[in-house]
């Protein structure tokens, strides 16, 4: 019998549970799924929360996984059965089951040299790396940039492709550990910001200038400290709020110093399947080539799933989550 993780009210990880599902043949355009490996991100933890206000009780989290094609609806021609995809989509969601009904054209080709396990932790992160460094800004040779959560999921990833593409890399970090992480991943001045204002050390680091871009997930906390550290012209991209939705801000203080703010959501980026198609396939071969590099994921069952939310949000891991079905 299939199953999923469903909530049927929004709140701590205790809300995850464990239930049989029935899951229909496809309709038309439709792929059936047995997955192989589901990912784990914050903003799967924003979702159960209430926080995101993005998926009503009842329901079924998660983002992205891999599995197996085993059923196909009419009017798919891409995919047949037996072929291993990937996905990221949301919302809807419902990537925390062993099967799943899922549009074709939300499924991407899997190469052989992608393992399920890698590209259902990383799939998300890679497309949003791909969405910051091509889509919302344009990283060239030369440009010093500030990343925050240098040593998570996606900031490994995006000082790995910054510092490919020429740039200085500065990183924020909460412990000794995890600057050596973010200097494994191309991050040249990690930041501890529990010793110092960041946004001080920032200016340190660049003589007064500050720092052309700054990719900040963290949102309510460092939102302020973030404008600070951009030079004249900068640009602040807020691609998350782990720490709180940041207050509204007053246009005069981006005046001050001409910033530009940007508040992407990745899953409007890949609303055109030629293009989510095209970062997908750019971000397999960062993958393959050694562009991007990520270590073998904590693995959890699905039934665990609640330990793997309370893991994420202790904020111990340092690789990728999977949920094997």
């Amino acid at each position: 019998m299939p199953e999923a993780i469903v909530i049927r009210s929004y709140g701590a990880s205790d809300v995850l549970t464990l239930e049989d599902i029935d899951v229909p043949a496809p309709a038309a355009g439709e792929l059936r799924l047995r997955q192989t490996a589901i990912g784990v991100n914050f903003h799967d933890i924003y979702v159960r929360s209430g926080l995101y206000n993005t998926l009503t009780p009842p329901g079924i989290l998660g983002c992205e996984a891999t599995g197996i094609v085993d059923a196909v609806g009419a009017d798919v021609d891409a995919f047949q059965i037996g072929d291993r995809v990937g996905y990221v989509t949301g919302p809807p969601y419902g990537a925390y089951a062993t099967h799943r009904l899922l549009p074709a054209k939300a499924a991407v080709p899997l190469p052989e040299t992608i393992s399920d396990d890698l590209a259902a932790a990383t799939l998300l992160r890679a497309l949003t790396v791909d969405m910051l460094t091509q889509r919302c800004t344009d990283l060239s040779p030369g440009m010093t940039i500030l990343v925050h959560a240098a040593a998570g999921g996606v900031g490994r990833l995006l000082c790995q492709m910054a510092s490919h593409l020429g740039a200085t890399v500065l990183g924020t970090v909460g412990s000794a550990e995890k600057s050596e992480i973010a200097k494994a991943s191309g991050c040249s001045h990690p930041i501890l910001y529990r010793e110092k204002p960041f946004q001080e050390e920032v200016l340190r680091l660049t003589d007064g200038r500050g720092v052309d871009v700054v990719y900040d997930s963290i949102g309510a906390d460092t939102f302020d400290g973030s404008l600070a550290s951009l030079t004249t012209c900068g640009h602040l991209v807020n691609f998350g709020q782990s720490s709180g939705a940041v207050p509204p801000l007053m246009m005069s203080t981006l005046a001050e110093k001409s910033l530009t703010v940007t508040r992407p959501i990745l899953f409007h980026y890949l609303q055109d399947t030629a293009q989510y198609r095209a970062m997908a396939k750019s971000v397999f071969e960062a993958f393959s080539t050694g562009i991007f590099c990520a270590g073998n994921p904590d693995m959890f069952a699905l039934r665990d799933t609640a330990q793997a939310h309370d893991m994420l949000e202790r904020r111990t891991a340092t690789r990728g989550i999977v949920l094997k079905p």
